[in-house]
């Protein structure tokens, strides 16, 4: 170490530029990859609402028939009671499993980018560890 320049030796041999930039491209190809989970679940979950809809709508549209051609009063009432209780247990099952979809879908981007961490907690540790014996030997 010089006496003219006393940091000039600080910060030679401590990173890796090279390691650096490939460490955080993992990272961005990492985020990119829980991104494409995401979204792709997303997609699922919109079409699985868009049939569900569909389906709703269907439903009503038959009840309204038959509840419309139904002779008496008493049965169109037990008959709606009837479509009501299939609608209600239809939206909550639709419902579990919209839920679920979004669920699984989180989980698959939140492996992706706990994975990468853990897996650049270990880059940082072997670069660093790798920096330290270099000083040493410097």
């Amino acid at each position: 170490m010089s006496y003219n320049n006393p940091f000039s030796d600080a910060f030679k041999n401590t990173v890796d530029l090279n390691e650096l930039f490939s460490t955080h491209r993992r990272n961005i190809e990492a985020c990119s990859a829980a991104n494409q989970a995401v979204v792709e679940g997303v997609q699922a979950i919109t079409r699985r609402q868009s049939e569900v809809m569909r389906e709703y709508v269907e439903q009503v549209l038959r009840a309204s028939r038959d509840l419309l051609s139904s002779g008496t009063p008493e049965t169109g009432l037990s008959r709606q009671a009837e479509y009501t209780r299939g609608l209600i247990e239809s939206a909550i099952n639709n419902f579990r499993e919209v839920t679920e979809m979004a669920t699984k879908c989180g989980f698959e981007a939140f492996d992706v980018l706990n994975k990468r961490a853990s897996e650049s907690l270990d880059e940082i540790s072997r670069a660093s560890s790798a920096t330290g014996s270099r000083k040493k030997a410097a």
